[in-house]
């Protein structure tokens, strides 16, 4: 046996080892208890940064600590491969998306593979191939066939130099990145996926979700955004281009006896019929022109001033019939609610804020308790809390949550407008006027109108040799090849959408891929699906806990109602990990805060990275970067090395790895062997319950280090031929087995060097002897008038009256009450002594 912990040689011979004999391999088995583990799939940019290493690393140790449970552990690993970057890289470096991409992946699955991953790579999918994409947009076509797909006009960013949309994140101060044009919204023709039409059961079924972070049901339930209220109708004087009403919707209908001025969205379409022959157009298409160049974030910013413009027009008050200016302003969206907010500045402190910049009417319709009579003069705040109706006609006096159904009631008698339940949750836009990601798989027929590709003609192929212009149009728009077809249904001339899908598409059913990886035939099989779903641990980071989890919630209820899986929810369980941190900051190559995977693994290896970031900090919070930390992981993995190194040769000589409870009597142990053997189940114990129960994996490794501890205790204290060898192998064993899933490399090595048989990852985790966890004797505080004077052992389990009287005869502690009057004596067994002297 080398006496150097070689961790190159060793990582790389067990690396070759595990990937020849394809030990990682799972197929469903009946007969065994399933086990779904993944981890978010990511983005091939082509360099792994330590938060992969620390969200690998953990779905790693609970695979292989379920596999070693006995469960048939399903662990796969892809890449959610389309999207924006490689498209950047082709225009910048006139290299092929599809070859940027696969040489990205080439690397990265060669940097997981340097981890010890236990990835089964028979299942390696990437969204961007087309035996992937193809189901992409099958399964859109399910969509689309249930009426869940569809095509309407949306604003975009509109770069007018390079004649091209642009994503959000191609914006910067409201200029395009590429030519730093000023960006314009332009409304064209998006396609959507009706999320909307699930969104009440998206929201109810967060509580059968016991598994998920309450903080990442709670951010769901934001989004999703449910509010009951009423939407009642503000008339026109006359119509408009159709119009002869403005449709509100709102939380507060006890408030609408207070509304001193109404405002619409930008967008609104009423907004063009206001501004005809409008003297002040040209004024308020400029403040138009500036609020559309917002960001959606930053007209609901709370943060962001709310402005607005008076359009010079009214409309009346349902339940008053007087007057109410219309105003246009940068905080209302089109598309939620109706577009249209009513004013009420004395009971909304936006409205208040907006009606003292603009010196609009305030009216106070709800009084205070306590408050003789609240006046608008008075007022430096809005009053936002309960109170009696005033100034409401027949609702005078009533309390103003009572006065929420009297209003809509009355509303809905006098035909003005009705109870409604409304949702923050938007449909899903997912179109992308861009080249690098899936085809959506219509065709667009002057005789036949919208027709889907029929299924025999997926997949519909994304083009690899293209050519990217200046303008930064899509490609596809001037591949006349990929352009130009033939009408499934009438044979006629027709043109292929060259919209792509929004790569959250991709993300949203790649679970239900790898259960059937190579199928050629479906996009998952209903027998396999049937048994690996759903997943029951899902592990990424918290970024993801709206829009990806929302989305593939969404997806998996859609395929429930279409029969083609068994389960309404994806993940059973939710892990959502904090960030690797650098001085406080997150990691980032524009702060020069970044430590290489690669650097670590070379120069410690991949036991010690793995090792120092589980017991750095809980998985759920962040952690701070420390180099010492990694030094002492990499100490530790040593450790153990030698302490296997020093007992080797006397370990020939027995026969049993490990002992079960059977092979012990305890009465035959000496002290030092009892309280080696304590520790060890201990230990077992302890790493079982923090992996198998509370993902508390810091604490697991830190008890493994104890158990550590306690062996060299042992073999330093006890002479060598009085130690009990069975022991000490039982000992080093089940320490492999249990630190196996953090380094399992080291392990693998050191499990072969004692004898074991097979794979480490293969063993049966270790069991515990209840037994050997019960002390002999116990240490108790000893307190005299409340403070600590001393500690003794005593037999374990003393009744307290035995207790009282053992300690009292301490001659220690008799030197602390020598000469007083013992009043009172405490006795808690196990725990401690307290007397009371005067």
């Amino acid at each position: 046996m080398e006496e150097r912990y070689d961790f190159q040689e060793i990582e790389q011979k067990w690396q070759k080892v595990w990937e020849q004999s394809a030990i990682y391999g799972v197929k469903t088995d009946p007969a065994k208890p399933k086990y779904y583990c993944l981890e978010m799939f990511p983005y091939p940019s082509g360099q792994l940064h330590m938060g992969h290493v620390r969200n690998y690393s953990i779905g790693d140790v609970v695979a292989r600590f379920k596999t070693m449970e006995g469960f048939n552990v399903l662990h796969p690993m892809g890449w959610d491969a389309f999207g924006l970057p490689a498209e950047n890289a082709a225009i910048k470096h006139g290299v092929p998306p599809a070859q940027w991409t696969t040489e990205n992946i080439a690397n990265m699955r060669s940097q997981l593979k340097a981890m010890g991953l236990s990835y089964d790579w028979e299942r390696e999918i990437a969204s961007c191939y087309p035996d992937y994409y193809k189901w992409t947009q099958w399964l859109f076509l399910q969509l689309y066939k249930a009426n869940l797909a569809y095509k309407k006009k949306a604003n975009v960013n509109w770069c007018p130099s390079c004649a091209t949309v642009l994503a959000n994140e191609q914006v910067v101060d409201g200029a395009c990145e590429r030519c730093d044009s000023v960006v314009e919204k332009k409304a064209l023709e998006q396609w959507f996926f009706r999320i909307t039409n699930y969104a009440q059961r998206l929201l109810d079924d967060l509580d059968n979700l016991p598994g998920w972070p309450d903080k990442v049901k709670t951010m769901q339930e934001n989004w999703i955004g449910r509010s009951e209220g009423a939407e009642m109708d503000f008339a026109l004087p006359e119509t408009m281009g159709g119009f002869d009403k403005i449709r509100v919707y709102t939380t507060r209908q006890d408030t609408i006896f207070g509304v001193t001025y109404l405002v619409l969205a930008p967008e609104h379409p009423l907004v063009e019929e206001l501004l005809k022959n409008n003297e002040r157009e040209d004024e308020i298409r400029a403040f138009i022109s500036k609020v559309l160049n917002l960001s959606e974030i930053d007209r609901t910013s709370t943060e962001t001033e709310k402005e607005g413009i008076f359009t010079g027009h009214y409309c009346l008050n349902p339940m008053t019939g007087e007057q109410v200016a219309i105003w246009i302003g940068n905080y209302v969206l089109v598309d939620y609610g109706t577009g249209a907010v009513m004013g009420v500045p004395a009971h909304d402190q936006r409205d208040f804020e907006f009606a003292n910049k603009y010196n609009l009417p305030i009216r106070v319709v709800i009084q205070p308790e306590g408050i003789a009579d609240l006046k608008a003069e008075d007022m430096d705040h809005a009053y936002v809390d309960k109170g009696t109706l005033v100034n409401s006609d027949a609702f005078n006096g009533m309390p103003n949550e009572d006065a929420l159904g009297a209003i809509a009631t009355e509303l809905e008698k006098l035909g003005k407008g009705s109870r409604k339940i409304n949702f923050r949750l938007r449909d899903w836009l997912i179109s992308r006027q861009r080249y690098w990601g899936t085809p959506i798989p219509i065709i667009h027929c002057s005789t036949c109108g919208e027709v889907p590709v029929p299924d025999e003609q997926l997949p519909v192929i994304l083009p690899d040799d293209v050519e990217f212009k200046p303008s930064g149009e899509s490609p596809l728009r001037s591949r006349l090849d990929f352009l130009n077809c033939q009408c499934p249904q009438c044979g006629g001339e027709a043109q292929r959408e060259t919209d792509t899908m929004d790569t959250f598409v991709c993300s949203s059913w790649y679970f239900l891929r790898y259960c059937s990886p190579k199928n050629e035939h479906e996009a998952f099989a209903a027998e396999d699906v049937d048994y690996w779903m759903n997943v029951d641990q899902y592990i990424g980071g918290v970024e993801h806990a709206i829009l990806h989890l929302l989305y593939a919630r969404f997806f998996t209820k859609v395929f429930y109602d279409l029969k083609l899986v068994a389960v309404d929810e994806p993940f059973k369980n939710l892990l959502t990990q904090g960030m690797v941190l650098m001085d406080g900051a997150k990691m980032s190559k524009s702060k020069g805060n970044v430590v290489s995977p690669e650097e670590i693994i070379s120069r410690y290896g991949a036991d010690t990275a793995r090792l120092f970031i589980l017991f750095a900090a809980p998985p759920e919070r962040d952690l701070e970067w420390s180099d010492r930390g990694v030094e002492g992981a990499h100490r530790f993995l040593h450790r153990v090395w030698r302490l296997v190194q020093a007992y080797q040769p006397s370990l020939r000589q027995v026969t049993t790895l490990m002992l079960q409870p059977a092979d012990i009597n305890l009465s035959e142990l000496n002290k030092d062997d009892k309280e080696l053997l304590r520790q060890i189940n201990y230990t077992v114990k302890k790493v079982t319950e923090d992996v198998g129960q509370r993902f508390n994996f810091n604490t697991a490794v830190s008890a493994i280090m104890e158990l550590v501890n306690a062996m060299y205790i042992y073999k330093e204290k006890v002479p060598a031929e009085q130690q009990n060898l069975a022991l000490i192998k039982d000992g080093i064993g089940k320490l492999i087995l249990i630190l196996a899933p953090f380094a399992p490399h080291i392990c693998e090595e050191l499990w072969q060097i004692v004898g074991g048989k097979g794979y480490v990852y293969q063993q049966s985790w270790p069991s515990y002897n209840e037994k050997a966890l019960v002390r002999d004797e116990v240490e108790i505080v000893v307190q005299v008038n409340g403070k600590v004077r001393d500690r003794l052992s005593v037999a374990n389990g003393l009744d307290a009256d035995t207790l009282k009287a053992q300690v009292l005869e301490n001659e220690r502690v008799q030197s602390f009450i020598d000469g007083k009057n013992v009043v009172k004596v405490i006795a808690v067994p196990n725990k401690l002594v307290n007397i009371v002297v005067k």
